[in-house]
């Protein structure tokens, strides 16, 4: 599934390549990737004359602001003829991405929704798997109340508020596993499987450790190790293993880098030890048995 550095990318693609879109028509190739309204009708008529304003993300879930041309007059371009059609949101889940296309080329099996603009570009969601889901929230409704997952999230983990306070807070009575708490999104937003190895790993935390147990110096660490390892990602377009691609269609490079993600069996990077894998919490965990304690 694609975690925060992949959402990031994508976000940055949609942003800098989007400029100036306007929907001039919506398809819904299938219609249970339409999350919200229900009504699917409602969903294409409440898209159609937006401008895709501006783009952000909260935890994995990308937000798309949407403005909408007062009296349909989308020949004057000025912010002051604009007003505001709440939010098109999306979550990728595991196998959702995105593809910009300037030409008339014919969707493949497993493309979910067409966007299309009065150039006839077009922004293509595409989804093997199909768990990907998109919402439109009108004016007036906060999308936090409208999709509860993304209501519950914890601090970002670039926030002010995921600091060492907080995270000694969080820890201090659960007897989970760190990795585990680092799975939560509702503690902290964003991190998936990969990330949470790899923070632990740099960290030099086991991830069977009880989140009790993490002294503070270790604290100080592991929120070190996540910013870090979070920030490499981004820098190199998140981490493709199986179907991540950015807006461009390219994969990931972080994959290279990884320490113990996916290298069940291999030698450890530090000393050499090999690299073991076991289930925490229904999820395949990757960690070297001697750096990590």
């Amino acid at each position: 599934m694609p975690e925060l550095p992949e959402v990031e990318t994508v976000r940055r693609g949609l942003e800098q390549k989007l400029n100036n879109f306007i929907i001039n028509s919506v398809e819904v190739c299938r219609d249970s990737t339409v999350a919200y309204p229900i009504n699917k009708q409602e969903f294409i008529e409440g898209l159609q004359g937006s401008l895709l304003y501006k783009w952000d993300r909260r935890g994995k879930y990308l937000i798309a602001k949407l403005k909408k041309f007062k009296n349909n007059n989308i020949q004057t371009f000025s912010k002051e003829c604009l007003k505001g059609n709440g939010y098109l949101i999306v979550h990728l889940r595991m196998t959702g991405y995105f593809n910009l296309t300037n030409n008339s080329s014919k969707p493949c099996k497993h493309t979910r929704i067409r966007i299309f603009d009065n150039k006839n570009n077009e922004l293509r969601y595409i989804d093997l798997r199909s768990f990907g889901k998109m919402w439109w929230v009108r004016e007036g409704l906060s999308p936090n109340n409208v999709i509860k997952g993304l209501g519950s999230l914890g601090p970002e983990p670039f926030s002010e508020k995921f600091n060492i306070n907080y995270l000694n807070k969080i820890i201090s009575k659960r007897t989970k596993s760190i990795k585990a708490i680092l799975l939560d999104q509702e503690i902290v937003a964003g991190i998936g499987n990969i990330y949470a190895d790899e923070s632990l790993y740099t960290a030099g935390i086991s991830p069977f450790r009880e989140a009790n147990t993490i002294k503070k110096n270790e604290l100080i660490r592991l929120k070190a190790s996540i910013i870090d390892v979070l920030k490499k990602s981004i820098g190199s377009g998140g981490t493709t293993f199986s179907d991540f691609r950015d807006l461009e269609g390219e994969n990931g490079n972080f994959g290279l880098q990884t320490n113990v993600y996916r290298r069940t069996g291999k030698e450890c990077r530090k000393c050499k030890n090999l690299i073991e894998r076991k289930k925490i919490a229904g999820r395949s965990t990757h960690w070297c048995r001697r750096c990590q304690k």
